[in-house]
């Protein structure tokens, strides 16, 4: 099997879901300093797609990252972090938003911030997720 074939990916079961959060409170409103973080992160390493069956957002960095991981946990709640992953050589965390925390927190985040006046490619690939999983 060649590396990185998605099939290698399964074995690489994290050693422990690092963060699970659920919060019955609605997400507090981002600062300008938090939508910047957010929107840095999301246009710098985010990818948006879905399984198939649900639409989700990922990041996936390098162990190193885990306080800016623990941070997204706070702006996004019901928001998780798998890992660590050891792959290739590479040591990462895996963040990902899906399901209701994706439709009732993030995407309501992400359309009230400028993403097509920011970069056009991550505000198609944005655009694309929705409109595949009719969000």
């Amino acid at each position: 099997m060649k590396q990185g074939h998605p099939a290698e990916n399964r074995s690489a079961r994290p050693e422990v879901a690092i963060t699970d959060t659920h919060s019955t409170h609605p997400p507090t409103p981002l600062n300008d300093f938090h939508q910047g973080l957010l929107l840095g992160i999301l246009i710098g390493e985010g990818s948006f797609g879905g399984d198939g069956k649900q639409p989700q957002i990922t990041l996936r960095m390098h162990t190193r990252h885990q306080r800016l991981f623990e941070r997204l946990l706070e702006l996004v709640p019901g928001s998780k972090l798998y890992g660590p992953y050891d792959h290739g050589g590479r040591r990462y965390f895996q963040w990902m938003a899906r399901g209701q925390v994706l439709r009732d927190t993030l995407l309501p985040m992400l359309d009230a911030l400028p993403l097509e006046d920011t970069d056009e490619y991550v505000y198609e690939r944005y655009q694309e997720m929705k409109l595949r999983y009719k969000l």
